[in-house]
């Protein structure tokens, strides 16, 4: 086996066994729609590559990610298929197995959830199961890695092994002659048979569009193809005239489905409610589970700002500015360098990377709670009970795992819009899910709510986020009713069960995440810190003589008379706002470099003594709302396909911070 594809039902485990086949690492969470695009690794036994594809109910994609997969298998086909299926949820999945029968490769059962079902009294008889289906069937237990040995054995051993010759499914006399006739139309754009052409019959029969695009096939075929398609209909009709095509060969199925249950599976009813039933009586509670949601949220702020995270942020601040930079001021020194050049390293890369670097602790406890909520499956509860919330703003409770997952990063959550099967829904919350205050806000946040809030930094920053979501709300609101209005939605998800999140996936989880983090401190943030302080350091008759003679300054006056009414209208916060765009964390760093301090409590120091209160709490607000990040830009171009929708999500974002801050600021100054 060669090329492998895994494919499967969402949250079926697909991810989880292509890292334990492979050894590498993919992101995982327990919920549907984790793998929004295609993944390749190499096996560990060394015999091939492996593809894991976005999850599917079946063949037909209702959304963008789903569309991958019908594309993959026309354009890519794979030498073989692992099926992984979930044993818990037999029904549903088995109907895209006998669609993959059908395509005609080598294929594999990779029976998954074994312990799930078992816990639910589903007892699966293998041998039976896999005389069948005619192919091998392997029980797994792919979180713990059980049974991925055993898979990878099958896979070296039964490489020859083909369902196409023994597996047909009978559909009756008038779909079998269409199939034979679309067969038949289909030879030419297929060459060498490479491609089961009656599979891609079948796909046609079902209206499968993203095969038939991936098929090319010419006007004069589509032509033909439509007629018989027509013809076949008329055919159903004339039999039972509430029968369409589609659903008859999906009737033919679950009846053939049913079959195989009868024959494979025992169910003995439950004894008692299982541990996930328990916990869903109170975690979904129609009055208490919201606020045990917030309860939980609230809680995380204090953990990230108050009871961890600033006792350790302070400890690597002395680090920084004490034993690090001292080591490598005497290292320059040692060495001889120029002033310019030790002036760059202490004043710029230090002060400007180490200023971001000391909030890392409490992006990573954020990254942490984060992954638990996403492996324990209480993500997937939250876009239930927030489901009828979403509905009335215009959207579904699927667009809730992009935007908990935006307070993360927003460039993987605009990514995980491709599940939702809307293109309203799914174009909505793209526009949107800046908003969500992401992880590069956080040393911002740290920053003011530590000098200028420091009894109450979880709550202030709690109302930030808080902030973010009612707004993001409400434009949810205003958009749908004016931009997407008269555009219908369904929504459907499903409930994972509850899982104890196992220490090396969550950690592995948290430090995949955070990665990110550090990796944008020895690139972007970086390269900003070098250039801000060049910027700080010359000016237009060369170097300047003090830092308000500088670029910097002169880039940052340029904004600071529209920045008055929102209360903090000088070149340094102006300055801090304009290199924010390549990152949010180069914020921190720019007025590290601008108030020319060496640790962080020189930083707070000087910021205490530049803003008041009201002041910094509306500048948070504007580091909330304005325009994204260069990445995400980018993202969003890339996901939308248009640079209207891009640069619609900028301006909007743009005025919605000012227009909220000076409601803020001049608000405040009345009250107080």
């Amino acid at each position: 086996m060669n090329n492998t594809a895994l494919i499967g039902n969402p949250n079926t485990g697909k991810t989880s066994l292509f890292n334990a086949l492979t050894s590498s690492y993919q992101y995982v969470g327990n919920w549907s729609g984790v793998t929004v695009e295609k993944k390749v690794g190499q096996l560990r036994n060394k015999a091939g590559s492996i593809t894991d594809l976005p999850g599917v109910y079946s063949l037909n994609p209702v959304s963008r990610d789903e569309g991958v997969v019908a594309t993959f298998l026309v354009g890519q086909e794979p030498s073989a298929i692992i099926n992984i299926v979930d044993a818990s949820q037999l029904e549903r999945n088995l109907y895209l197995t006998l669609q993959m029968l059908e395509y005609g490769k080598p294929l594999l059962i990779g029976l998954n959830m074994m312990d799930v079902a078992e816990s639910r009294g589903v007892h699966i008889q293998i041998e039976v199961l896999s005389r069948m289906l005619g192919v091998p069937v392997i029980p797994l237990v792919a979180r713990t890695g059980k049974g991925c040995h055993e898979l990878l054995e099958v896979m070296s051993h039964n490489s020859s092994q083909t369902a196409a010759p023994d597996w047909i499914l009978d559909y009756g006399e008038t779909v079998e002659q269409a199939i034979l006739d679309i067969s038949r139309e289909l030879a030419k754009f297929i060459p060498n048979a490479s491609l089961s052409t009656r599979w891609a019959a079948l796909q046609l029969l079902e209206n499968n569009q993203a095969v038939r695009h991936a098929l090319k096939l010419d006007d004069d075929c589509s032509r033909r193809l439509d007629t018989l398609l027509e013809g076949t209909e008329r055919s159903l009709a004339a039999t039972d005239p509430s029968m369409t095509l589609t659903h008859y060969l999906r009737s033919v199925r679950m009846a053939r489905i049913q079959e195989i249950l009868k024959s494979a599976v025992i169910t003995q009813p439950k004894a008692r409610p299982t541990l996930t039933d328990r916990i869903d009586q109170m975690a979904m509670h129609p009055f208490w589970g919201v606020p045990l949601f917030l309860t939980f949220m609230y809680v995380t702020f204090k953990l990230t700002f108050d009871w961890l995270g600033n006792p350790l942020s302070d400890m690597l601040d002395t680090f920084i500015s004490g034993p690090l930079s001292t080591f490598i001021s005497g290292a320059l020194e040692a060495l001889n360098v120029s002033g310019f050049t030790a002036a760059l390293i202490l004043d710029g890369i230090v002060a400007g990377v180490g200023g971001v670097l000391v909030f890392m602790p409490q992006i990573f406890i954020m990254f942490l709670i984060i992954s638990f909520i996403e492996d324990t499956g209480y993500m997937a509860r939250i876009t239930v009970m927030l489901d009828r919330l979403m509905e009335m703003v215009g959207l579904n409770g699927k667009s809730l795992i992009p935007f908990i997952i935006g307070f993360g990063c927003n460039v993987p959550a605009i990514m995980a819009s491709r599940g939702i099967e809307q293109e309203k829904e799914r174009t909505l919350t793209m526009l949107l899910v800046p908003l969500m205050s992401c992880s590069a806000r956080l040393p911002v946040y740290a920053l003011f709510a530590g000098v200028f809030f420091a009894r109450s930094q979880a709550l202030v920053v709690f109302s930030l986020y808080i902030l973010g979501i009612l707004l993001t709300l409400l434009l949810a609101k205003l958009f749908s009713r004016t931009i997407f209005k008269n555009q219908k939605s369904f929504y459907f998800i499903e409930l994972p069960p509850y899982r104890l999140p196992q220490g090396r996936t969550l950690f592995r989880s948290t430090w995949e995440k955070g990665k990110g983090f550090l990796r944008k401190a020895g690139t972007f943030i970086l390269a900003g810190s070098v250039l801000i302080w060049m910027m700080s350091y010359l000016g237009p008759g060369g170097v300047a003589e003090s830092m308000d003679d500088s670029f910097l300054a002169y880039v940052g006056g340029l904004i600071a008379p529209l920045l008055q009414p929102v209360g903090f209208g000088t070149w340094q916060a102006g300055a801090a706002l304009m290199t924010g765009f390549m990152a949010k964390e180069v914020v921190v760093s720019t007025m590290n470099i601008i108030y020319h301090v060496p640790d962080i409590n020189g930083l707070q120091v000087q910021i205490s003594s530049a803003f008041t209160p009201l002041q910094a709490y509306s500048f948070m607000s504007f580091i909330l709302l304005y325009t994204p990040c260069l990445a995400t830009v980018g993202v969003l171009r890339k996901e939308t396909s248009s640079w209207k929708w891009t640069a619609f999500s900028v301006a909007y974002a743009v005025l919605l911070a000012y227009l909220v801050s000076i409601v803020i600021y001049q608000g405040g100054k009345l009250i107080f």
